[in-house]
């Protein structure tokens, strides 16, 4: 299907964890409000638009935050609730729209090609929003264009809680003025090496030749310069709560040997939820499964709000084990399964007074990334080794 035939849609809740807290008090309304560590060491996840007129903004120091805007709301965050209305928007969209991918907690993709025969493409979209906002009470937009990089961008342009439609004919001049920050892909260091270069709108990065852009920036180089001429072919990929990444160990022998089940799980745990991280997924919901030696097989899920942490999911793990494993028979295998995942970043999923346990992570995750699954693990993980590969 050629891009100009396509309709994609991009909506996007509005300061989404802010929305929340002002469902659940509504005095936060009109104020500014900052979330994440109340503490001056702790980093901010999400502000509002009346905070971020006096130049805050998320991942910026508390401390700094607060000195910026000392009369704003501070808020530690409640990723149970966020996790519940972030469900509740996926489940209208799912209701409604014939494909759509899940970006993050806060962002879906919808690709309604052909709906315009039967609707038309922007009133459908306009009853779409109307219908989240008035079933959520979430301010949101929307995006509508060819594709999903000028659909999002649309989005950004439209809030707060707009709609933006850019039909083919109008990408370009849509585009032009825009700042080349506007572009998915281009981060701070690729906005800093294409400032450099005398790049600041997308209208002068056009002129660039992509063989120069190969040059200077490899393969992203061509990616930033076909989203800046308006072309992504990216296709919305269907979102499906049953996608998962899971791990499970048969033992040769059948064992009682709770500790070591325990300290096996601990592994498991570690290793997957390292992939988690490694693909930029969350989950949602865990279940660990066990078969007794005379093939009587027992699974246990758990909802949970979205994270990738490896000590959350561990307690969860642990406690559904204690649970499930109720009949003192032998195992013959266990195993662990984290699902519902969504695209997103492991610093939604805590708001902790100071930011060393992110960043403990990410220091791990970098030497697994550089030598290897097994570089670094707890002790405990390497008592009872499971071998076998987790499966998507």
């Amino acid at each position: 299907m050629k891009t100009s035939n396509r309709c994609i849609v991009h909506l996007d809740l509005d300061t989404f964890f802010v929305s929340v807290e002002r469902l659940m008090n509504s005095k936060l309304i009109g104020k500014p409000v900052i979330i994440g560590g109340t503490s001056d060491r702790g980093v901010v996840s999400s502000c509002s638009y009346e905070a971020r007129q006096f130049g805050v903004h998320s991942a910026m120091p508390m401390r700094m935050a607060r000195m910026l805007c000392d009369h704003a709301v501070v808020i530690r965050g409640d990723m149970d609730e966020y996790s519940k209305y972030s469900k509740m928007v996926t489940e209208i969209v799912a209701e409604k729209a014939p494909v759509y991918e899940k970006a993050s907690i806060d962002e879906h993709y919808l690709d309604i090609t052909g709906m315009d025969r039967f609707f038309g493409n922007l009133k459908w979209s306009q009853k779409l929003r109307e219908r989240i906002i008035r079933e959520t009470g979430l301010p949101i937009s929307f995006g509508v264009s060819i594709n999903k990089t000028v659909s999002k961008i649309a989005t950004g342009e439209a809030k707060p809680n707009g709609l933006l439609n850019i039909p083919q004919v109008g990408v370009q001049p849509f585009l032009n003025p825009l700042s080349i920050r506007k572009i998915p892909m281009v981060g701070s260091k690729a906005y800093y090496l294409l400032r450099s270069m005398g790049i600041s709108t997308i209208s002068t990065l056009r002129q660039i030749p992509p063989d120069m852009m190969q040059r200077v920036m490899g393969k992203s180089g061509i990616a930033i310069w076909k989203r800046a001429n308006g072309v992504d072919n990216a296709p919305v990929r269907q979102y499906s709560e049953r996608k998962s990444i899971s791990t499970e160990r048969t033992f040769e022998k059948d064992t009682i040997d709770v500790a070591m089940l325990r300290n096996l799980l601990i592994g498991m745990v570690e290793k997957i939820a390292f992939q988690l991280r490694k693909k930029n997924k969350l989950t949602s919901c865990v279940t660990v499964k066990i078969r007794y030696s005379n093939f009587d097989t027992h699974t246990l899920q758990k909802h949970i709000p979205y994270t990738s942490f490896d000590h959350i999911l561990m307690d969860i793990v642990l406690e559904l084990f204690k649970k499930l494993y109720n009949r003192r028979m032998l195992l013959r295998l266990i195993g662990v399964k984290f699902s519902h995942l969504v695209q997103g970043s492991q610093q939604l999923n805590i708001f902790e007074d100071t930011p060393e346990m992110t960043d403990l992570y990410q220091a791990m995750d970098k030497i697994r990334l550089r030598f290897g699954n097994k570089a670094v693990c707890r002790a405990v993980s390497l008592q009872q080794p499971a071998t076998d590969l987790p499966s998507v």
